[in-house]
């Protein structure tokens, strides 16, 4: 088993840690569909700490839990307060002596660092509005499943300078794919992530022309203008955004064997087509499954041990 603790960012995972990572969540896959169960984490549970709601955060971890024979408690905002009835780190503090993991889908990126620095169990970071690695995680493992590998490969990411575009530049620091972001001015990803990004990678670029980001491209990859707690930037996020849809015409520029993901929920008719997103290059609901699979992988890395 893996030395370290936590999971709060790709960064934190070297190649060789990352690609044992995808290949142990494909043969877990492999076996869960085979009939074999992997009974890793019985008598175990996991706190799982929102103050962000999701339903595929929520049910793959839930489910993913059962399935390796522990038990999973949703702590709802109001059940929690985190960091303002009570400190992060007595929350930290007091979750560890009742479980053997923490999950937290939070806003504060500050706040999963702090639950990992106080925390004696491991924590998983299932979202913040830095960061997301659980979700890219499993994207690597739909890329594996679809391409057979993910090093070499063109990924466009067109949309948002968000926490996906960040823990996509996390994963592209670390294997060896092209990522060309396609992202309009006013947008832009964390310039300190994006230069650490590109310092690593010759392959990572930003333009805000989507047609030349998805040219030739093996991936396609888009999210929602507009995240939860910017409901009040719609119209100009709406206004900004024109011409970055991803429709059949921006798919017809890519490989001819293109796949097309989204991390949803998605707002059909804005980034993405029903067209696209029902067609034969989506794999988006084997991204959504994939989610499952992918933190499996890492909660048996982290909590399996003894």
């Amino acid at each position: 088993m893996p030395d370290y603790k936590d999971f709060l960012d790709l960064r934190d995972r070297t190649r060789e840690e990352l690609l044992a990572t995808l290949n142990f969540a494909e043969q877990m896959k492999i076996d869960l569909k085979a009939g074999k169960g992997n009974p890793a984490l019985t008598g175990k549970s996991l706190a799982m700490v929102f103050q962000k709601p999701s339903a595929r955060t929520r049910v793959s971890f839930e489910i993913g839990m059962w399935q390796l024979g522990g038990y999973a408690l949703y702590l709802a905002p109001a059940d929690i307060g985190l960091g303002k009835r009570e400190s992060v780190a007595d929350i930290a503090r007091v979750l560890a002596r009742y479980n053997d993991g923490i999950m937290a889908r939070v806003f504060a990126h500050e706040h999963v660092l702090e639950l990992g620095r106080w925390s004696e169990v491991p924590v998983i970071n299932g979202l913040t509005d830095y960061n997301h690695p659980c979700q890219v995680l499993a994207d690597l493992l739909t890329i594996l499943e679809h391409k057979g590998r993910v090093e070499d490969l063109k990924v466009a990411f067109v949309g948002d300078g968000n926490n996906l575009s960040h823990s996509w530049l996390n994963a592209a620091g670390r294997l060896d794919f092209r990522l060309s972001l396609a992202i309009p001015e006013g947008y832009d990803p964390d310039a300190e992530t994006y230069s650490e990004a590109a310092a690593a990678n010759a392959g990572v670029i930003l333009t805000r022309d989507p047609r030349e980001a998805v040219e030739g491209a093996d991936v396609i990859y888009t999210d929602t203008w507009t995240s939860m707690g910017q409901e009040e930037e719609v119209a100009k996020r709406q206004a900004a955004f024109a011409g970055f849809t991803v429709d059949s015409d921006l798919v017809g520029l890519a490989a001819g064997d293109v796949i097309v993901m989204h991390c949803l929920p998605a707002h059909r008719g804005e980034e993405i087509t029903d067209e696209v997103m029902d067609g034969p290059h989506s794999v988006v609901f084997d991204e959504a499954e994939n989610r499952m699979h992918a933190q499996k992988a890492v909660l048996v890395e982290l909590m399996g041990q003894g």
